[in-house]
């Protein structure tokens, strides 16, 4: 057999109404680990439904050298299944079960095949991926988000794939079951081709493939080495458009140099022939004469201009479109030791089932803390924020907030406004702001011209994101604590860095939910909290990140 690989040659799609995704698109990964990366609505997840078949290409073909497995962004189960059904493996142990009470009819042999050790080869997948107490039986909408990812990816591994696709695989995991993830797909020998905004995880890759103005680059390394050689790209670009912005400069100084010497040349001439007493006609050839060669001169320089421009064109074209934010935020400062939130002792239950454990949980925040909340999925995180905002009342136990407002963030992002635009819902927000400092600062937020008013429906989620901390940051009041839950989700990675912008100029305290280590890192975290088996502690960092 030959090596597992994934090959597209000439690939072009387009969605029905005949906006493009892709034209002509060429490449080839072969073994090992390969993270996909680029900004959202570039087409990744669309690539990888080409690849595993479930789209056809309008032109053009794909290859895959192997046995297929695919885990898309969103499961397509339904919440009635059994853990064995969404592995497959249900009617295998059915068959096994019938043989061992005696059923020796040809179809259990048939549907069992070579799968004698089924069910522990599945205890075996499942406990790598930290599902080893899962009964086969348990229905899957008793299950966690987190959970279901990772079975879902267990289901894929069962089938014992050559090729791996991979959309998001951590989202929504806990950080123990991120670095399960990470251990098994180390121990893959394949071929991976991997989607996502992980960068603990994408540093764990063998080559970055980068998906950019519909061209795919391969970069070998990990995701630092990545970040290092489009930062050196950068550079030049950079330094090769300054240069050539001096000489189209300097092209155009001369031109006007040249044209202002010929002037002066040709009235001198004018002068001297005057005063020289020639015949006219004599005089009127030389003139011409040197009218033409200020002519040949000027078109010498027009055309060295017109290079000069082409190559600054061109050096453009080489800088990548990378938008930052660059925020103050005065207003949402708030003294040092300011006690915004004080809780004590408090309990809550949803449905039957208690959240926290006697005697309930004890949190105070002061700011202008950076607090991170970790802790296993289902533990209670964003219930705790939920009871800090006041969107939650407690069953038992004291609340005290300061004067000031709370700002939360939803993993939802339903904040806004769907239906109105990011304007009228910034005018919300910041009534007494005129309308022209509104303008500006949404445009600091990359909201320009008619992108400032398309309705919110309508945003990718970088720009939802974007458009909500617009309106929460400059608020008024400016907000003096803001909770954000998993607020990386499905962000790209240049989304992410200008989240991280934001709360780097963000001056008031904040709670955030998250497991991606290196976005707490970025944003300064000065103190972690750990909810787990319904207690609060105060924790540190985990080893090695």
């Amino acid at each position: 057999m030959s090596q597992p690989a994934v090959v597209c040659s000439h690939l072009s799609f387009s969605w029905p109404d005949d906006t493009p995704v892709f034209e002509d698109l060429s490449f080839a990964v072969g073994p090992g680990r390969t993270g996909l990366v680029a900004p959202n609505g570039s087409g990744k997840t669309t690539l990888l439904k080409l690849i595993a078949g479930e789209l056809r290409p309008r032109q053009g073909s794909v290859t895959v050298e192997g046995t297929l497995g695919h885990l898309p962004q969103n499961l397509p189960l339904t919440k009635d299944l059994t853990v064995a059904q969404v592995l497959g493996v249900a009617d295998v142990i059915r068959a096994i079960d019938a043989v061992e009470a005696g059923d020796v009819a040809e179809e259990h042999f048939t549907t069992i095949g070579d799968d004698w050790d089924i069910e522990e080869r599945t205890r075996a997948q499942l406990d790598r991926l930290g599902l080893g107490g899962l009964a086969l039986d348990r229905v899957l909408r008793t299950l966690s988000g987190g959970q279901i990812v990772s079975l879902g990816l267990a289901a894929q591994l069962l089938k014992r794939p050559d090729v791996l696709l991979l959309d998001e695989p951590t989202n929504n995991l806990d950080l123990d079951a991120r670095h399960k993830l990470y251990d098994v797909l180390e121990d893959f020998n394949g071929c991976l081709l991997l989607v996502s905004h992980d960068r603990v995880l994408l540093d764990r890759m063998e080559r970055v493939a980068e998906l950019e103005r519909g061209e795919l680059r391969l970069y070998g390394g990990d995701f630092t080495a990545y970040e290092e050689a489009v930062r050196t790209e950068r550079e030049a670009a950079e330094k090769n458009v300054r240069n050539a912005e001096q000489e189209l400069k300097r092209e155009k100084r001369e031109m006007q140099q040249a044209r202002e010497r010929a002037e002066r040349r040709q009235n001198n001439a004018a002068r001297n022939l005057k005063n020289a007493g020639l015949p006219r006609i004599f005089a009127g050839n030389m003139k011409r004469g040197a009218q033409e060669a200020a002519g040949r001169a000027g078109q010498t320089h027009a055309t060295r201009v017109g290079d000069a421009q082409a190559r600054l064109d061109e050096a453009g074209r080489a800088l990548r479109d990378e938008q930052r934010l660059t925020l103050d935020l005065p207003e949402t400062v708030v003294p040092a030791g300011r006690t915004l939130f004080h809780g004590e002792h408090l309990r809550i239950r949803l449905g039957e089932r208690p959240v926290f454990t006697d005697p309930g949980v004890d949190l105070t925040v002061r700011g202008p803390e950076r607090i991170a909340l970790t802790g296993p999925n289902g533990a209670g995180k964003s219930t705790l924020l939920r009871l800090l905002d006041g969107d939650l009342t407690p069953d038992s136990g004291e609340i005290r907030r300061a004067d000031g407002r709370i700002a939360y963030l939803s993993q939802r992002l339903d904040l806004l406004d769907p239906d109105r635009g990011v304007a009228d819902n910034f005018g919300t927000y910041a009534p007494h702001r005129p309308e022209a400092d509104r303008m500006n600062l949404l445009a600091r937020f990359l909201f320009r011209g008619p992108r400032a008013h398309l309705p919110v429906r309508a945003l990718s989620g970088g720009e939802r994101l974007r458009a909500t901390l617009a309106c929460v940051l400059y608020a008024e009041p400016a907000p003096h604590l803001l909770l954000l839950d998993e607020p990386t989700n499905n962000l790209d990675l240049v989304s992410t860095a200008q989240l991280e912008s934001a709360l780097n100029a963000y001056r008031g305290a904040f709670v955030v939910v998250s497991h991606d280590e290196r976005f707490l890192r970025a944003i300064g975290v000065d103190r972690r909290l750990r909810l787990a088996d319904g207690a609060l502690t105060e924790g540190e960092a985990p080893a090695g990140q």
